[in-house]
């Protein structure tokens, strides 16, 4: 924390060069867990999350983030039946899954200390009866307490499948040996992508695209997954929202989709979910690829 004009401020190191500053107008919680510091607080975006000094979500446009986790990954699957989310300890994009039908979700997380401050503090995702409930599994979401690494590899060899799988991670560390690094890589993807049923679809989230766009960095940040995506899956989308400027998404289905936004923007309608943030318009603007990523 450093002190600004008597406030309280949270510094965020984005690289070696730049950090960002976060105005802290009310704590309400703050707490270390056997696997990160965990703040919540009111910013200018609202109650916001911070783990490790990351935001990773905040009441303002947190719906527009999840949704973008979700929603095109839903609409490019051909079914939504089963979905695993790996992260999200809010659990916002769990219900988000069993509002559009899911009959089954498995929700992992490593921290339950994290999860449980969420449901205490954050005004949106699960509250404290919907943690007990999704712990006990009642109703369609299931919560687990587990290294998500591991429970893929558990779930391959016991034969589970699922129609989506969400991976809502903090971002990969360029250079760090930090443990969720895995989680982005191509074995890991593999992984993923062997659990999914025919035509299923994994979506992850790489980057807030404002602080890397148009800087050397983008190479790390976009067009190392995206060359990942394309090792890993015979369709890949790039999602990025135009209302969350964290929002930014990667897609991949195993087999060869033709033309997968037309599909996307075709399946809308008939979603039992009614995005808030996501319509046909958005869904043409938002998956056109930057340069970068044009030139393969």
């Amino acid at each position: 924390m450093v002190g600004v004009d008597g406030g309280r401020w949270l510094c965020e190191p984005i690289r070696p060069d730049v950090a960002d500053l976060w105005r802290l107008d009310e704590v309400r919680y703050e707490g270390k867990t056997p696997y990160q510091r965990v703040l919540i607080a009111r910013t200018r975006l609202g109650v916001t999350l911070f783990c490790d000094d990351n935001p990773q979500s905040a009441e303002c446009g947190q719906l527009a983030f999840h949704e973008a986790e979700l929603v095109p990954a839903m609409l490019l699957a051909e079914r939504v039946r089963r979905v695993l989310v790996i992260g999200c300890g809010e659990g916002t994009v769990c219900q988000i899954a069993a509002e559009a039908g899911a009959e089954h979700v498995d929700h992992v997380d490593i921290d339950p200390d994290c999860v449980w401050a969420c449901a205490r503090h954050l005004p949106y995702g699960y509250d404290e009866d919907q943690v007990r409930a999704a712990e006990r599994g009642e109703g369609p979401i299931r919560l687990h307490y587990a290294d998500g690494g591991q429970f893929v590899l558990d779930a391959l060899r016991s034969g589970t499948r699922y129609d989506v799988v969400v991976l809502d991670l903090p971002e990969e560390q360029d250079g760090s040996e930090t443990g969720h690094n895995a989680l982005y890589g191509t074995q890991f993807l593999a992984c993923c992508r062997d659990l999914l049923t025919p035509g299923g679809v994994v979506a992850t989230h790489v980057s807030r695209p404002y602080l890397s766009l148009p800087t050397a960095d983008s190479v790390g940040s976009f067009v190392r997954p995206w060359r990942r995506f394309a090792e890993v899956f015979g369709t890949r989308v790039y999602f990025r929202s135009d209302e969350q400027p964290w929002g930014t998404i990667m897609l991949g289905r195993a087999d060869t989709v033709a033309d997968p936004v037309r599909r996307m923007i075709d399946r809308l309608p008939a979603l039992r979910y009614r995005p808030a943030t996501i319509d046909a318009p958005m869904l043409t603007s938002a998956t056109h690829l930057p340069a970068v990523l044009r030139g393969g």
